[in-house]
């Protein structure tokens, strides 16, 4: 384990959350596994109104932001591994998208984010080079997430399923 990952506390709540409840601290792709602990997380969420949704998006949006800066704060790194919050954000905004709850949707949404959070395209990589703290963080991921979500309305518009 590395010296970041000693500072951690998660009886601490905000390296609990930065850390997606432990997802974010797989030895091994820590952000792919950080997007799928969100989902059961969003499955719970979808059982509630559009809007509530929506609001509880935008709130752990803007709450992720400090979350995500004192955890970086504490680790002593920016934007560490396994701070995984801005996963969590990321995926509940792809899987709005999707135009059922199905497996099928649900890992279609996940494969698209992981891509475009990975590849980081441009206008992503810009915002996670040059954008920093708890806002770059959030920042990169979300436009991931906005991409997402359009490409995964257009697959579900156009009616073309990946699986």
């Amino acid at each position: 384990m590395d010296k970041a990952k000693h500072r951690l506390r998660m009886s601490n709540p905000w390296h609990l959350l930065a850390t997606g409840f432990g997802s974010g601290l797989s030895p091994v792709v820590p952000g792919t596994m950080g997007s799928a602990a969100a989902i059961p997380f969003w499955l719970l969420l979808v059982q509630f109104p559009e809007w509530i949704c929506w609001l509880v998006i935008i709130v752990g949006m803007f709450f992720g932001i400090m979350i995500c800066q004192r955890t970086s704060d504490d680790m002593k790194v920016h934007d560490h591994g396994s701070i995984v919050w801005d996963e969590f954000i990321g995926m509940w905004i792809t899987l709005m998208a999707i135009p059922m709850v199905n497996w099928q949707w649900v890992l279609t949404g996940f494969i698209v984010f992981r891509i475009l959070d990975m590849w980081k395209p441009w206008p992503i990589r810009w915002f996670d080079r040059y954008v920093h703290g708890g806002l770059g963080i959030m920042l990169d991921d979300v436009i991931a997430a906005g991409f997402s979500f359009v490409i995964v309305w257009l697959l579900a518009f156009y009616q073309i399923f990946i699986f």
